[in-house]
């Protein structure tokens, strides 16, 4: 366990790049380099995750966390994915809040960035070679990556259909799906061992997490209401936060759009340019991209503190955002995790599993050619050609130091093999150089 909390607080530490990138560093970390749990495991577990509200990477270093620790390692490893980055970026909301300059830091991440898409492309071939092991499954992961991509075909559509095609083609075709797991790989004896012996599914169980992560939901929004009562800014941000928590399935990407509709033009907690500059502080600090919703909560209690200081006002306001978003998170994981994992030798749901990892390919696939877009032009839009409408760059704003970094980081991490961490830090160092160059 000791082990394990300074693994999980460096992954935290290095999870730039919104999903695909944390979900790549895990891979690589968990998978490849100390081989804790196998890739199918993993993957097993992503596809549980995928199909779950709320952010799917934290929500994947819960479940993993329970499967080698119990509870008390779920805890610990969705508590450290989130701490760090919960952390930057109230800091860079304090900073931003009160001078309105955050060049340094941003000079630093530009080059982050450019070493991030590397990451990311290098684990989608990584994940892509080991979970597509037949034609039928590369069609599938093509097909989910268009409908997502350029058909804007909701999240959650693409995997029930993936898993219902999976479910059938074990049955009436094995060979579209491949050879389906029969027994534990060799590298998950542990996490097989630690898994059986405790959290049976029971009903007292369930009803006991529910019950715990319940009370710790609601028990600070209570104590606000008491304090400040109920026409201050904070219920409000918990009711529409939590209810983001509840409905927004298909990860951070999935939410943005909604919630910056909503803060911006109904609630007015802040204007587009400032969204926009929330989104791009969470992009490119540590921690799930969804923390740009911190930021959103700090600017709303900042301005509305009701009656104490804008600086406490904005810490309550980004805690409390903070707390019931992810707190849900764990009651899902901790929940279903269980049930999930006696699942795991039915062969028709490991042939859905299976479907629905192809399509999970082609949705991190999608979110690494949205992330390479908007780390390598200034201007991304939309391309109309009636029911396809895919992101299409302007290409006349290409950002030549991007690109420059990015292919650095390409032949760093694919020729050179250079670690990751010594492909950040020189990225991130010449980053800074470059953003500040003449």
């Amino acid at each position: 366990m000791r082990d394990a909390f300074f693994v999980w607080l460096r992954i935290a530490l290095l999870s730039f790049g919104g999903p695909a990138g944390q979900i790549a560093l895990m891979h690589r970390e968990l998978v490849d380099e100390r081989k804790w749990i196998s890739d199918a495991r993993f993957i097993h577990a992503l596809n549980f995750c995928m199909l779950l509200p709320g952010p799917e990477a934290q929500q994947l270093a819960t479940y993993i966390g329970w499967l080698l620790h119990g509870v008390r390692g779920g805890v610990v490893a969705g508590t450290l994915f989130v701490l760090p980055g919960f952390v930057v970026i109230v800091t860079l909301s304090i900073i931003y809040a009160l001078y309105g300059a955050l060049d340094v830091v941003s000079g630093l991440f530009f080059g982050l960035k450019a070493a991030v898409l590397a990451i990311v492309i290098e684990a989608l071939f990584r994940i892509a070679r080991r979970a597509l092991k037949t034609t039928a499954l590369y069609g599938l992961a093509a097909v989910a990556f268009v409908a997502i991509f350029a058909c804007h075909v909701p999240f959650p559509i693409i995997i029930v259909a993936a898993g219902v095609f999976g479910l059938f083609a074990a049955k009436i075709a094995p060979d579209w799906i491949g050879r389906l797991p029969t027994s534990a790989e060799q590298s998950d004896r542990a996490a097989d061992v630690a898994a059986a012996s405790r959290d049976a599914p029971t009903l007292k169980r369930g009803l006991q997490i529910v019950a715990v992560c319940g009370a710790l939901w609601v028990a600070p929004v209570i104590l606000l209401v008491l304090l400040f009562g109920r026409g201050s800014v904070y219920p409000t941000l918990a009711a529409f936060f939590s209810e983001m928590a509840v409905v927004t399935f298909g990860g951070a990407y999935a939410v943005l759009a909604y919630v910056a509709q909503a803060a911006v033009n109904d609630l007015h907690w802040l204007n587009p340019g400032e969204m926009l500059d929330g989104l791009a502080l969470a992009e490119t600090t540590p921690g799930p991209l969804i923390l740009v919703l911190t930021f959103v909560g700090f600017l709303a209690g900042f301005r509305d503190p009701g009656g104490i200081p804008p600086l406490a006002g904005g810490l309550i306001g980004a805690s409390l955002t903070t707390w019931v978003t992810f707190v849900p998170c764990f009651l899902w994981v901790l929940l279903g995790a269980p049930y999930v994992e006696r699942l795991r030798s039915n062969r028709a749901l490991s042939g859905a599993l299976a479907a629905i990892t192809a399509a999970v390919v082609g949705v991190i696939l999608n979110l690494a050619v949205w992330f390479a877009l908007h780390v390598l032009f200034r201007n991304v839009g939309e391309l109309n050609l009636g029911w396809l409408r895919p992101a299409w760059p302007d290409f006349l704003s290409l950002d030549w130091k991007a690109a420059l970094l990015s292919a650095f980081a390409m032949l760093a991490m694919f020729r050179w093999r250079f670690g990751m961490l010594p492909t950040l830090a020189v990225c991130g160092a010449a980053g800074l150089a470059l953003k500040f160059a003449v």
